[in-house]
């Protein structure tokens, strides 16, 4: 199934277009997509990528921010190196008080965006994978509760299950605008989705 799987991989349109730009995954144009339907990330705002590995959310962020901006990454595992002044990197997990801080420290004002296409550890079964997604979709959410400024907005990956209106009800009290989408660059057989939720309303 591995060798099988990779050479599917190398095969597909999105993976041969990554390398050819030298984004450093094809998920790089989920964001581009993403953004330029819904302008999550505006020039001038300051992002912070949760599970940023392997760093092609990162990329994409930087352009959109440009030079005015600060993208701020933040992942268990390392990426590989991106060298932009306004690029910084946290490695460590980021439910955990020590990192919140470090990433507070980091920013040293109100996050503009939060974003996150982080996937937790699947285990091929449908509603405990769903479970473990919510968990990880509710720990992005508490975390850009902290440091959201008002009217912030934030995208999440999350996979599909029943539980997840609960999580879209309390999340359009505290946005203007919340939707789930999926970009074109998604694989179809994937059950991942994004939520875009636009214009926190900052207690």
């Amino acid at each position: 199934m591995g060798s099988s799987w990779q050479r599917d991989k190398k095969k597909e349109y999105y993976y041969k277009k990554a390398k050819e730009s030298s984004y450093y995954s094809r998920a790089s144009y989920k964001l581009l997509q993403l953004n330029k339907k819904y302008k999550i990330i505006k020039e001038g705002n300051s992002v912070v990528d949760l599970g940023a590995s392997p760093g092609g959310w990162s990329q994409v962020a930087l352009e959109y921010v440009d030079s005015t901006g600060l993208v701020v990454g933040v992942d268990l595992n390392k990426i590989r190196p991106i060298n932009e002044e306004n690029f910084s990197f946290i490695r460590g997990d980021f439910t955990t008080d020590e990192i919140q801080e470090e990433i507070v420290n980091t920013l040293n004002e109100e996050a503009d965006v939060v974003i996150s296409d982080a996937s937790p550890s699947l285990s091929g079964i449908k509603n405990i994978d769903h479970l473990r997604s919510l968990d990880l979709v509710e720990s992005v959410i508490n975390l850009s509760e902290l440091i959201l400024r008002d009217r912030g907005n934030i995208l999440i990956k999350f996979f599909q299950g029943e539980d997840f209106n609960r999580v879209l009800k309390e999340l359009k009290k505290k946005f203007r605008a919340v939707k789930t989408t999926k970009p074109n660059s998604s694989r179809k057989k994937s059950s991942e989705m994004y939520l875009v939720c636009l214009g926190f309303k900052s207690p």
